[in-house]
Order: structure tokens, then C-alpha cells, then sequence
């Protein structure tokens, strides 16, 4: 029996790798993580904290921190070409157990939340993977090797660790005919409790208000196939996807095109038929990417418990902790990507019928003809 706990090295300090990291140093083991950049760096993109996740921001004691970080959020509305009301709906599941917080936010929230249980190694990654039965050989780019008894991919949707230990992205992630780009922008908003967004076939356009900056995302659905990281065939497809699309959309998009802090990347899913391949797994978008439509920040923070538990309760069992973590959260990640496709239609309808017949459906549910709530 061990006297001392696992050795785990996380590639990423992203939302599940610092969530992880927090969990298994209080859990007595020894964690180390590695971030390529040389601080915390994710997308000002707001996500939720509910359910499972908000239980987790409970024991880990960063709630009042995160309600700080929050924004406002309780509404998104869907305008018309003259910025008028057509149809809204509720953002949020749960008034009292659920909070908003820029990406970015949260990341740097968690990764304080882990700092005094977890080693950090900033502006360092993988180079090298050696797998062997009782463990993890691993190079870095910069530090010295080290040997660890697992290793785990928290690293997103373009995972090093996976390419690295499963193979070439092409393998594993399926592109879903969307692409989204957003930006912080110097945009003035009136009210900070309401998300704005405007449609027209295969695209939308949002303002969101963020917690004192502004937001603006575009959605879109095409059928072409860049490469996330070309700055500037991004910027010729937004221009071409975009040139006719009404409301303030030529405002925005300038505004987007002129800053140097902008995200771009497709809508994509994860297909694997095994998140682990010995001493090495994989967490959160890395392994079940729902991007944009899944709640994937709540759910990688459960993922990340749910592994920190497995772990915990059969250290000298890696094997068997890692099947134990794999088929509980699938129980979760499965039903949120069955649930993409009515969040990307509900976002995204492909035609003006299907503005119309959402518009339609929102305004009776908010009257509750069908005896729901929009929004649940």
C-alpha cells in the first residue's frame, strides 16, 4: 500500500486542470501542471457554474470570489434588423445556485485555488510521452524529466497529450459546421443584464455586456474548412459570411477585426472510444468537447472530481480508477452532446422559417402556453 499519494502530472491550467489540481492536492497527492503560457490564458468568453460545478466552487471555498468575478446576466434577447424585441429567454437554470464568470476569471480563480495544494509550471510543456506499465517517463520543452505515476491531458479541444499519447487531432475531433470568433470590445451597452443577439440564416451576431467590458461574438454556420490558427483567412471568412447581415453587425465586426486580443476557432465534438491509454487520460474538452453549446466549464469541473474521487478511493489501481472515472462522466458529457444540436439550432437556425418558428416558441413559452419556462 502507498504511504504517500499518486504523482500526477496536468497538462493545462485551463478550468479542469486547476479544478484538478486543487482536488488532488487536498486529497494528498502531488500534483504538478504545466501551462505553455507564461500565465493563466483563456478567452474572456463568460460560462456558467451550476449544478455539480457550483457544489464543487462550495468545497473549494471560491464561491464569494466567483460571485465577485460574476456578471449580471439573467436574459438573452433576440432583436430585429432595427434592434427591436422580437423574442428572449432566461440564461439561467437557477437563481440562487448558479453564477456566471468570464473564462478567464474562473481559470485564474481556480489555479489560486490550487496554488498552496499543487505545484505550477508556467511557460513549460510536453515534449515527450515514454509509457510503461508503472508509469509516465515525461520530457519537457525546458525542465528536467521527470517520472510521473499518471499523467492527464487537461490541455482542450487541440490537445497536445492526446495527439501525443492517442494520435493526430484529425482522428478524434469531428468539425461541426460552425465556427465562433469573439472579442472584448470598447462597445458601450446599456443595460449590463441582458445578452443581445440578432440572426439571420446560418449566422448570429451578440453583445454581450461582460462584468465592465463588453463582448461581441459571432456565430456561424459554414461549409468551409480553415485552419483555426490562420489570422487571416479567419478574418476573409468573417468578412464574406458577414458582409450582408444587418442590425450593428458592420460595427462590431470592425471593431473585432481592428483588436489583437480576438478568438477564433470551430464548433467542434470529440469522438473517443477511450479517454485513457495506460498511465495516461484525458479531462475536459480535451476528452468530451461540446464546444460552445454544453456546458463544458460546468462539466469539466465535475469531470475533474469525479477523477480526483476515482483516483483517491484506488491509488494502487490506476487502471481500474481510471475506467471508474471514464464511465461516470460519460453518464454526464453523453446527454450535453446529444443536447448540440438543438442549442446550435436554437442559436443558429439555418433559415428565416427557423427564425421564426424559434421566435414564436420562445414568445408562448414565455407566456407559458406549453406550462414551461423559457429557458429550463
Amino acid at each position: 500500500m502507498r504511504n504517500q499519494g499518486l504523482t500526477v502530472l496536468i497538462s493545462g491550467a485551463g478550468i479542469a486542470g486547476a479544478t484538478l489540481a486543487a482536488l488532488l492536492g487536498r486529497a494528498g497527492h502531488q500534483a504538478t501542471v504545466v501551462e505553455r503560457d507564461q500565465g493563466v490564458r483563456s478567452s474572456g468568453n463568460p460560462v456558467d457554474v451550476r449544478e455539480g460545478a457550483y457544489h464543487i466552487a462550495e468545497g473549494l471555498g471560491i464561491l464569494p470570489r466567483l460571485e465577485e468575478a460574476g456578471t449580471n446576466v439573467r436574459k438573452l434577447i433576440f432583436v430585429d434588423d432595427a434592434g427591436r424585441t422580437v423574442a428572449s429567454m432566461r440564461t439561467r437554470q437557477d437563481e440562487d445556485r448558479e453564477v456566471e464568470v468570464p473564462r478567464a476569471e474562473l481559470s485564474a480563480i481556480l489555479v489560486g485555488a490550487g496554488r498552496g495544494a499543487a505545484e505550477f509550471l508556467f511557460d513549460e510543456m510536453i515534449a515527450e510521452l515514454h509509457l510503461d506499465g508503472g508509469g509516465v517517463d515525461v520530457i519537457f520543452d525546458r525542465a528536467a524529466p521527470r517520472r510521473f505515476d499518471l499523467v492527464v491531458g487537461a490541455d482542450g479541444i487541440h490537445s497536445g497529450v492526446r495527439r501525443l499519447a492517442f494520435g493526430p487531432e484529425a482522428d478524434f475531433v469531428e468539425h461541426l459546421g460552425m465556427y465562433v470568433a469573439t472579442a472584448k470590445l470598447g462597445i458601450r451597452m446599456d443595460r449590463d443584464d441582458v445578452v443581445i443577439m440578432h440572426n439571420e440564416p446560418r449566422t448570429a451576431v451578440a453583445l454581450h455586456p461582460g462584468t465592465g467590458s463588453p463582448l461581441a461574438a459571432f456565430m456561424f454556420r459554414t461549409p468551409a474548412r480553415i485552419d483555426h490558427r490562420d489570422s487571416d483567412a479567419s478574418r476573409e471568412l468573417l468578412r464574406r459570411v458577414y458582409r450582408n447581415v444587418g442590425w450593428r453587425t458592420r460595427e462590431l465586426l470592425s471593431a473585432y477585426l481592428a483588436t489583437e486580443d480576438r478568438y477564433f476557432d470551430s464548433v467542434s465534438k470529440i469522438r473517443m472510444s477511450s479517454w485513457s491509454r495506460g498511465r495516461v487520460t484525458l479531462l475536459g474538452d480535451a476528452a468530451s468537447c461540446v464546444s460552445l453549446f454544453g456546458d463544458g466549464s460546468s462539466s469539466a469541473m465535475e469531470g475533474a472530481a469525479t477523477l480526483s474521487e476515482s483516483l483517491t478511493a484506488s491509488p494502487d489501481d490506476i487502471p481500474a480508477a481510471l475506467a471508474r472515472y471514464e464511465s461516470a462522466h460519460r453518464s454526464v458529457t453523453r446527454p450535453r452532446q446529444r443536447g448540440v444540436w438543438i442549442a446550435s439550432h436554437l442559436l443558429i437556425p439555418r433559415s428565416r422559417l427557423g427564425i421564426t418558428v424559434r421566435d414564436q416558441s420562445l414568445r408562448l413559452a414565455s407566456r407559458g402556453i406549453f406550462g414551461i419556462a423559457a429557458g429550463r
